[in-house]
């Protein structure tokens, strides 16, 4: 019997080598396709049977998470009634390696007698998919990474690799910010990461006036427990901070009779309100530094973020 092991490197190697594939044979009308998409005023309908539904299933979910209106459509449903979801202005995009689902016939012949255009995803040029489809996107072939080189595997895998193509070409040209993005994903990690300073900051913040003694500003930070203390001047500009680390670089027999001035790290790093928590980690973590002030006008504290606050969100960025 085979390792396991060595049996899980072959599958994973296989179909790592027909995404490189495919990457490198990218359908030639691949553009075609996005445009097709993008000029539609309708919705992008995704059907597929067997394996190739569950992957349909996915694209149109990923597309729907872009701004992209799409749901999909059970092959098996659609001459029950659900045909009556399509409309001439919507774009099918119907899925099949082999490109011969008969599944997938009542779909064809209603979508063009009403006049939709359609997109499909298959391994076969001349099936009878791709010869009734207005955009026909067609897969290397390749050989399945089962044993008996047949159950859906490396060309499911390919399949998926090209609907997020199609999706992430899709959210290029249409300047998708990640405002929008965080618009349709409130919840969960995505959510929070897409979150804003305002979102999460603390309000009441460790600051100190120029000219106290750090004898107070080691009180200062052992009350909010923070690890840190920003310095304002008198008109409430942050003009500096004192961190832990610098504690430890002015650490000496008069440390405590020295001025806040005397040990502060000027010009600290900070945020604006409305700057993502998923940028605000990445600085934070480039910056190896664990709490950073939010501001207004670019100088007056409005709160303070720790990375605690955000670390939640480390799986998005």
């Amino acid at each position: 019997m085979m390792d396991l092991i060595d049996e899980a490197k072959r599958t994973i190697t296989e179909e790592a080598e027909a995404l490189l594939e495919l990457a490198q044979n990218v359908p030639n009308n691949f553009s075609d396709a996005v445009k097709l998409i993008l000029n539609s005023s309708g919705r992008l309908v995704v059907s597929g049977i067997g394996k190739s539904g569950h992957i349909g299933r996915k694209i149109s979910s990923t597309m729907s998470s872009f701004g992209q209106m799409s749901f999909f459509i059970h092959p098996s449903e659609a001459p029950h009634g659900d045909l009556g979801m399509i409309d001439p202005e919507d774009i099918l995009l119907l899925i099949s390696y082999s490109g011969e689902s008969v599944e997938l016939l009542p779909i064809i012949e209603f979508g063009k007698r009403i006049g939709t255009k359609i997109i499909s995803i298959s391994g076969s040029a001349k099936s009878t998919l791709s010869e009734n489809s207005d955009i026909a996107l067609h897969l290397p072939a390749m050989r399945e990474a089962c044993p008996f080189g047949v159950a859906p595997t490396v060309s499911s895998t390919a399949t998926l690799a090209l609907g997020d193509a199609l999706a992430v070409a899709l959210l290029s040209q249409r300047c998708f910010s990640r405002e929008q993005f965080k618009e349709l994903h409130p919840g969960g990690a995505l959510g929070r990461g897409l979150s804003f300073a305002f979102d999460v900051m603390r309000s009441e913040m460790p600051l100190l006036p120029v000219g106290k003694s750090m004898q107070q500003a080691i009180l200062t930070m052992t009350e909010c427990n923070l690890g840190c203390v920003g310095i304002i001047d008198e008109p409430g500009h942050l003009i500096g901070i004192i961190t832990d680390g610098d504690l430890r670089r002015h650490m000496s027999e008069n440390l405590l009779s020295m001025k806040v001035e005397d040990v502060m790290t000027i010009n600290p790093v900070t945020v604006s309100g409305n700057m993502l928590l998923v940028d605000i980690l990445k600085i934070m973590e480039d910056r190896r530094i664990t709490n950073v002030f939010v501001l207004k006008d670019g100088s007056i504290p409005l709160g303070i973020i720790h990375i605690h606050d955000i670390i939640v969100t480390r799986k998005v960025v």
